[in-house]
């Protein structure tokens, strides 16, 4: 067995085996943990061709996105985008967190698939699998540099983040926002410090995420908030207080989502919980069940982002009360793509580095 204490500043405590690879490594039983170092962040170039992704699901609010890293410090225990570091041989545990893939070309892919004529402007967007404002973007600015390539061309986005390091790129943001193309939602899960700490332990604490919902509405730039994921028996019941306090902060727009536990997330959620939370195991975990058809996950489109049953209902109906006493109701978000341009000089200057784009 693996040990399975807590390591500082990290989620996971394990790198549970890759469901595509049949060997893998289990630390030896003899091993003294008291010997034990937290792991380093590793980063690795990504050199990925493409920087566009899309998709087809039905119950996601966009088609077109970009992710500027892969793997996220972060180490938010319940990310349900850990499974995805499978698909580089890697481990959906401590390896997601401490193993980086950093797209460095980025920027310049951007630019070169917003020229083509094969892109029909649409809204791009930003952390649908790893947060962009993780901890190495105040040294990679990626993030920053993709946003500038966006304004450039006026080409509407939405970002997701844990981090308050987004307020740094308030100047891009606001000039985005002069043609109604940005929206930025910061992620709340709780108001509770030590409990964010736990869940999310390289993220801004909530009094921070709270500030960049100000600084950003004080800025003119459209933000609102996500309460995702949603724990039953954890969490869920802060969702009036946040609610609240976002509402007082400048937050316009609101959504939640409860909690989803794919492939090994699974594993690694029931450890984290029977470490931190022992008392109340049986209680989350039961809940999510019964919120996932008796199982702890529900892939299934349309149910995997609302869950179903009594604890599903109940979550729905106190975010919409919350929502409607706090000012948050039916406010509708609608970025427009009508001031989409192509710079001319942006035209010349990639078919200098990609004589074969059209």
């Amino acid at each position: 067995m693996q040990d399975q204490r807590a390591i500082r500043g990290r989620g996971a405590t394990m790198n549970p085996a890759n469901r595509f690879v049949q060997i893998h490594l289990e630390r030896d039983p003899d091993f003294d943990p008291a010997e034990d170092l937290a792991p380093g962040t590793h980063v690795f170039k990504d050199e990925t061709a493409s920087i566009i992704a899309y998709n087809d699901s039905p119950d996601v609010g966009f088609t077109a996105s970009i992710n500027p890293y892969r793997g996220c410090e972060h180490g938010c225990i319940y990310c349900y985008a850990r499974p995805t570091h499978e698909y580089l041989g890697f481990s959906a545990g401590l390896d997601f967190e401490t193993k980086i893939m950093v797209k460095e070309k980025a920027p310049e892919l951007l630019r070169k698939e917003l020229s083509s004529r094969k892109w029909k402007p649409q809204c791009l967007a930003i952390s649908g699998v790893t947060d962009c404002y993780q901890p190495l973007e105040r040294k990679f600015k990626i993030t920053r540099q993709c946003l500038e390539v966006l304004a450039d061309f006026r080409n509407p986005a939405g970002i997701v983040t844990k981090n308050f390091l987004v307020t740094r790129d308030i100047d891009v943001l606001q000039e985005l926002a002069r043609f109604n193309a940005i929206a930025v939602f910061v992620s709340i899960t709780s108001l509770d410090s030590s409990l964010a700490q736990k869940m999310e332990p390289r993220t801004s604490l909530p009094q921070h995420r709270l500030a960049a919902v100000e600084k950003l509405h004080n800025a003119g730039i459209p933000v609102g908030v996500m309460l995702a994921p949603m724990i039953p028996g954890l969490n869920d019941h802060e969702m009036p207080a946040i609610l609240d306090a976002v509402a007082q902060a400048g937050a316009q727009y609101a959504a939640y989502v409860p909690v989803r536990l794919p492939f090994a997330v699974k594993e690694l959620f029931e450890k984290w919980i029977e470490h931190h939370f022992p008392e109340r195991k049986d209680k989350v975990l039961n809940r999510i069940r019964s919120m996932r058809g008796g199982k702890l996950n529900d892939p299934n489109f349309g149910s995997r982002m609302n869950g179903e049953g009594p604890f599903a209902d109940q979550m729905a109906t106190l975010f919409a009360v919350a929502a409607r006493k706090a000012g948050l109701a039916e406010r509708r978000l609608d970025l427009s793509v009508s001031s989409f341009r192509v710079p001319a000089s942006t035209t010349s200057q990639t078919q200098k580095m990609f004589p074969f784009c059209t």
